[in-house]
């Protein structure tokens, strides 16, 4: 019998796949809630599903994917017990970024999920996912550190779509995953960090 979470994640997903809250839906063949384990310490979240995901309904399934996956089987950690999801649940034509309105939009379904699941740890991939917790803050100097925001420890990291690209980032995404589980253990404590930002919708997230 499903859990209480595990309904509320089932009514969330429902919601999404009818949602018609911004333009993206229209291009779109698929919706992508977003997957994994309902009591998972751990949630990813990308900017916006790419075009496998589109076709799938499935969170990074794609090359990114297979690099998500790759670097999660190496530091150990199983995507059954994570959570991946996404800012935008439509993919953006073309695989381009989310506007601020697609994800301001989004943004409420992101909040329910974050609320149902309660995870420890929220992994943003990328720059359009770290907007989204910690504005005005560039990935180039945040990624692979822990930054405590409320209960949780916010963790940017490169997006894995941008490691393939660059050999460069590869690497860095690559030594910056290794800390994840040392954040986990508490080998690493997370730095304190303070919102200034007046977003209601923000100060949700945490």
């Amino acid at each position: 019998m499903p859990s209480k979470k595990e309904e509320l994640l089932a009514q969330i997903d429902r919601a999404v796949k009818t949602c018609h809250g911004c333009r993206l839906w229209r291009t779109a063949t698929h919706a992508v809630p977003g997957e994994g384990s309902f009591k998972a310490p751990i949630m990813f979240v990308g900017e916006g599903p790419g075009y496998h995901e589109d076709k799938l309904g499935r969170p990074f399934v794609g090359r990114a994917g297979s690099l998500l996956d790759r670097l999660l089987l190496r530091n150990e950690i199983s995507r059954e017990e994570v959570f991946i999801t996404n800012v935008v649940k439509h993919r953006p034509p073309d695989n381009r970024a989310p506007m601020k309105d697609e994800a301001r939009a989004c943004l409420p379904f992101l909040i329910q999920q974050i609320k149902v699941i309660n995870p420890k740890i929220i992994v943003t991939l990328g720059r359009s996912a770290l907007e989204v917790f910690l504005k005005d803050k560039p990935i180039g100097e945040m990624h692979g550190q822990g930054f405590k925001l409320g209960n949780r420890v916010i963790f940017p990291l490169y997006h894995p779509a941008a490691a393939l690209r660059s050999p460069a980032v590869l690497q860095i995404l690559e030594r910056d995953f290794r800390n994840l589980p040392k954040i986990m253990r508490g080998e690493i404590l997370p730095k304190e960090i303070e919102i200034k930002s007046k977003d209601i919708n923000q100060m949700k997230l945490i």
